[in-house]
């Protein structure tokens, strides 16, 4: 394929938010009723939370937000040239903010917040447990991203009809499901590639609506084994093999017919099941010993960019997925989601 008309050709739309990651232990996750592997929405019960991690010995603070660590990683995998990667959040007028447009700036992504004042910067709290991650969400300005004041616009959404694959994180239907739908009917109207992340338990159960209406435009649908499980659950499906799972999403009604769904599932260390034409294959993923995982924060976002940069330059469904792990792998020897200079796959 011509790297010439590359520029923009991934468009990624989620909330941005500052991660603020530490080590915790227990007793922590117990106080604020965190469970050790999850995502959820900040409450009024943790407010206390992100002024106890910012005071934890080793606080690291690093550019986060689901849709914008995968751009941010599709777009380091393939280095040249710069801006293959475009991405839309809202953020606030603060610190935080200057720090996730320099973040974005140095990844070469390129961003084009709204920027608003009402709401500072997001922010999520990674709480590191061994190879376990809590993630608390405070979407504050992630949460204020407005499809009038800013996709509709037409310099933006003409960054919009230049992408040839779309992604966006399930995180961000709880934030604007009508600027989700307006790119993935785009997408379907135009033979383009979408793909929806079902990104945490809690989407598929208070957020099913949303999701299911855009559903019917999705080409791509990523998950973990939790996620897929409990989507299951929540559509009826009766069945807790990942595999039959994957098969039932895939056949979900669609609206463009030219392309047929494929479905990805990752397992964490297990392997990777996808949906190959009609059958479900197995992908393993690449050996890692205990002791070189970091944290895992950031692994799916990585595995889900990794797969990306492979689809947006046309190549095979198997080298997506090996190109997923490989970031992935990257990823889960280092603190939150972040990255070497450059990347080593071939």
């Amino acid at each position: 394929m011509p790297m010439t008309n590359f520029q923009n050709a991934l468009f990624g739309m989620g909330n941005p938010l500052l991660d603020i990651s530490a080590v915790v232990d227990k007793d922590f996750l117990d106080k604020y009723g965190l469970k050790p592997n999850d995502q959820i929405l900040a409450e009024e019960k943790h407010k206390a939370l992100f002024d106890e991690i910012v005071k934890k010995s080793k606080v690291e603070y690093h550019a986060g937000g689901s849709t914008q660590n995968s751009v941010k990683i599709a777009q380091w995998m393939i280095q040249e040239p710069h801006k293959v990667a475009t991405f839309f959040g809202c953020i606030g007028t603060d610190h935080f903010s200057e720090i996730l447009k320099q973040k974005a700036a140095e990844a070469h992504v390129d961003a084009h917040y709204y920027e608003q004042s009402q709401e500072p910067t997001g922010t999520c709290a990674a709480c590191i447990t061994g190879d376990n991650r809590s993630l608390v969400a405070n979407l504050a300005a992630a949460n204020c991203y407005n499809k009038e004041k800013h996709l509709d616009v037409d310099s933006n959404w003409s960054l919009v009809e230049k992408a040839r694959v779309y992604y966006i994180a399930g995180f961000f239907l709880t934030v604007s499901p009508e600027s989700i739908l307006k790119v993935a009917k785009h997408a379907s109207d135009n033979n383009k590639i979408f793909g929806l992340n079902l990104s945490a338990p809690f989407i598929s159960q208070f957020f099913k609506e949303p999701l299911m209406k855009v559903m019917p435009y999705v080409d791509i649908v990523f998950g973990n084994e939790t996620e897929a499980a409990t989507f299951a659950k929540e559509q009826g499906f009766e069945t807790e093999d990942i595999a039959e799972i994957a098969r039932r999403v895939q056949s979900l009604p669609k609206v463009n017919k030219n392309r047929q769904r494929i479905v990805v599932f990752t397992q964490g260390r297990e392997d990777t099941v996808a949906t190959v034409g009609d059958k479900v294959k197995i992908f393993p993923v690449l050996d890692i010993d205990q002791n070189d995982i970091v944290d895992t924060n950031g692994a799916g976002d990585a595995f889900v960019g990794g797969f990306l940069s492979e689809l947006v330059q046309e190549k095979p469904l198997e080298e997506c997925i090996r190109a997923g792990h490989y970031a992935a792998n990257v990823i889960i020897r280092r603190v939150g989601c972040t990255f070497p200079e450059k990347p080593d796959f071939h």
